[in-house]
């Protein structure tokens, strides 16, 4: 184990004061089970991290956490394994929590302990009154690290990728990692939140992320729409102003006349939209009936023939072919 200690403010009265060691050279102990000594580097008990190159200080214990006591303390860990954890069928992390205190109330607790030859139930009671409370903000073990955006608006993460919004895209971001979920910072500004995924190249996406990108780009769409319609004649603007006023979905009607431009071409549109204006035709149906009626084939009028009652009887027929009616001979 590290030397990692509870919060001061929990540390009981009856027992050794922690004290502070800052020291920039290796400290030797004496290890009295096997009068060896025991040389703990610099950067277990403080000193100059060589990486970061910071100094720093960490609290040992005189008595918790002699090197004597490494093998008992870790001893617990093992009496986890072996009782409550041996022959356990875990279904999930949620079932752990509820067994895990029964089994503290019920078997753990309520034992003879080797070492004090006392319950831990009966040392805790005589403890509590001791004890102070925790501290109100609990400590922040978040893994923070620097990390980019790429052009998709995305970070990548354990080959996941988590969405920014648009607006950071390309930009250097702080991560906060976290066991359950994933926080992303604009140097102070939260920015992003996601719940920490632990498959292998997912995307997590939060829509808000992309909406007003999504807009702009629409609205973008419609604008360069309504210019490539102003573009076909000097009459659209005026006929746009009145699809706006008649229909109720002039974008559509817009859209519509500038793919019949592709088929038809503009001269032929534009002078449609003159001849729609002049008629007070108003959307993309009547442009498309104006250009298919000029696009049919004229036909010549022919001669017109009348006919009178005295032609009807001046009229000759040919006499009828009676051979079929007449009785046929017998053999």
């Amino acid at each position: 184990m590290g030397l990692a200690h509870p919060h001061p403010s929990n540390w009981p009265e009856s027992r050794p004061v922690p004290y502070q060691r800052c020291s920039k050279r290796p400290s030797t102990h004496s290890n009295k089970a096997g009068n060896r000594q025991t040389r703990i580097g610099a950067h277990a008990m403080g000193g100059r991290d060589v990486l970061s190159g910071r100094v720093f200080c960490l609290f040992a214990y005189r008595v918790q956490f002699a090197a004597q006591a490494k093998g008992r303390v870790e001893n617990g860990v093992g009496y986890v394994k072996k009782n409550f954890l041996n022959g356990l069928e875990i279904p999930s992390f949620a079932a752990i929590h509820p067994a895990a205190i029964q089994w503290r109330d019920t078997v753990a607790n309520v034992r003879i302990h080797g070492e004090t030859h006392q319950k831990p139930i009966d040392l805790f009671t005589q403890e509590k009154p001791r004890l102070r409370p925790l501290p109100v903000m609990p400590y922040d073990c978040a893994v923070v690290r620097p990390i980019g955006a790429n052009g998709c608006c995305h970070v990548v993460l354990d080959t996941n990728r988590y969405s920014v919004p648009h607006i950071y895209a390309s930009q250097k971001l702080t991560l906060k990692l976290y066991p359950d979920q994933v926080l992303l910072f604009h140097h102070e500004t939260l920015i992003a939140t996601h719940p920490r995924c632990y498959d292998r190249r997912q995307k997590i996406s939060n829509p808000d992320h992309t909406r007003d990108l999504l807009a702009q780009r629409k609205k973008a769409r419609e604008q360069t729409l309504l210019l490539t319609f102003l573009a076909l004649s000097a009459h659209a603007e005026a006929y746009a102003r009145k699809l706006e006023d008649k229909r109720l979905n002039s974008r559509h009607h817009i859209q519509k006349i500038v793919a019949l431009s592709e088929i038809y071409g503009p001269e032929k549109v534009n002078r449609a939209l003159q001849d729609a204006l002049a008629f007070e035709a108003y959307g993309c149906e009547y442009i498309a009936n104006i250009l298919e009626q000029r696009e049919r084939p004229e036909v010549s009028p022919g001669a017109l023939h009348l006919t009178r009652r005295q032609d009807l009887l001046e009229l000759e027929l040919p006499p009828a072919d009676l051979t079929p009616y007449e009785p046929k001979p017998n053999p």
